[in-house]
């Protein structure tokens, strides 16, 4: 992401004053960044409300402090097992955006009536309605929502864009298995969600590429257009047999687009709250970096190297340079091609590793949002040049929902 020299170096100088008395490794969020962020989605959005993707954030003061701005209601939640906790935390609406296999999980669900009025669980086959079933501890209803294939195909089929989730693409399918479900008593079907990631995780402004990004970017419109037609179509099959509370679509990438969809209701999104690495490839929007996490200086191997103390974060996804942490600040430093960050330690090149001294914090962005919480058990909360408050991650609650 580029900006301003001079800003940079007055962020990086805030950050060192607000966390001289921490010692390092440690992680932030910037909470002017987090709310600007959190502002650019509720302006994208267009006056429908934002679901907050829990995956992108592993925070729980800071899921709470973006559901507290008007605009953002509900969470998406990952695993059955942060939903059901999630609900017994107060968490009224919580969707669970993956199916589950998980039986412990599903008989609390079913034994207990506050968590299955607050979580929906997704589906997308008869056999997991009759896991969920199998395992029945109570007659509480559960809430259902089915997911729709967003992928765009090609070609007559050959050519498939876009994530491996659900198999249920055409509309007639979905209303078909919405018409199964709810003909099995104890379930009903009250959403629908299609998450196109190959528009909303996928940057259209790469660096350097300007081939790559035209090609991206007409793959994005087509995409657009041909799931926008049949979502529709998806919505009016389903709401033809089932009373559909909410149809959920979008991420970070995708908001604008997705919200200008009459069929979708809401809009789920979570790293741009946090804005990574990965949304930095975007011609649509501009977010600010808000999390970060920083590193000591432990060596002085020679002029214009220094080693920080490990870092070596990768995010998930296909392994690739892309999936890397950087070091941000201070600006101009760059990985030894043949060592990369590692779990131990990372060499850093550059001329700003001479102004380095043993002990001073590098800061550095990770690939992806909320799994920068899975190193660290805190974040520390900066104000200007103040830390205001630290608080636990999902990892420092000991909830580690892999």
């Amino acid at each position: 992401m580029s900006a301003h020299p001079a800003a940079l170096s007055a962020d990086r100088a805030r950050y060192d004053r607000a966390t001289a008395h921490l010692e390092a490794p440690l992680a932030i969020v910037d909470l002017r960044a987090f709310d600007d962020n959190a502002r650019g989605l509720v302006r994208r959005a267009n006056g429908k409300p934002i679901r907050v993707a829990s995956k992108s954030v592993r925070c729980r003061a800071l899921l709470d402090r973006a559901l507290a701005k008007e605009g953002f209601a509900g969470v998406m939640s990952f695993t059955l097992a942060e939903s059901l906790w999630l609900a017994r935390e107060g968490y009224e609406d919580v969707l669970l955006a993956y199916p589950s296999a998980d039986r412990e999980g599903f008989a609390t669900l079913t034994g207990d009536p506050e968590l299955a009025a607050a979580v929906t669980v997704m589906v997308d086959d008869m056999s997991q309605i009759e896991l969920i079933e199998s395992v029945r501890a109570g007659t509480e209803e559960v809430r259902v929502c089915l997911e729709l294939d967003t992928s765009l195909r090609l070609l007559g089929g050959r050519v498939r864009i876009g994530a491996l989730r659900s198999p249920l693409r055409d509309p007639a399918r979905l209303a078909e298995l919405a018409e199964a479900v709810q003909r099995r008593p104890g379930f009903r079907v009250v959403g629908l969600m299609g998450y196109e990631g190959h528009v909303a995780g996928v940057g259209d402004s790469v660096a350097g590429r300007p081939l790559r990004s035209r090609a991206i970017r007409l793959m994005q419109s087509t995409a657009r257009r041909e799931l926008a037609g049949r979502r529709a179509a998806a919505v009016r099959a389903v709401r033809a047999v089932a009373d559909l509370e909410f149809v959920n679509g979008g991420g970070t990438g995708s908001v604008q687009h997705t919200a200008a969809e009459d069929a979708v209701t809401e809009i789920a999104a979570g790293s741009g709250l946090y804005q990574p690495r990965l949304f930095d490839h975007y011609t649509s929007f501009r977010g600010r970096p808000a999390a970060l996490f920083a590193q000591p200086v432990v060596r002085r191997p020679g002029v214009g190297v220094v080693t920080v103390l490990g870092g070596g974060y990768p995010a998930s996804g296909a392994a690739g340079r892309d999936r890397l942490p950087v070091p941000y600040l201070p600006q101009g430093l760059a990985y030894d091609p043949m060592e990369g960050p590692g779990e131990v330690q990372t060499p850093l090149l550059g001329s700003p590793a001479d102004d380095l001294l043993i002990g001073d914090k590098v800061w550095f962005r990770h690939a992806k949002a909320g799994e920068l919480c899975e190193r660290f058990e805190v974040l520390h909360l900066v104000d200007g040049d103040r830390v205001v408050d630290s608080v636990p991650t999902y990892r420092g609650e000991g909830r580690t929902y892999l």
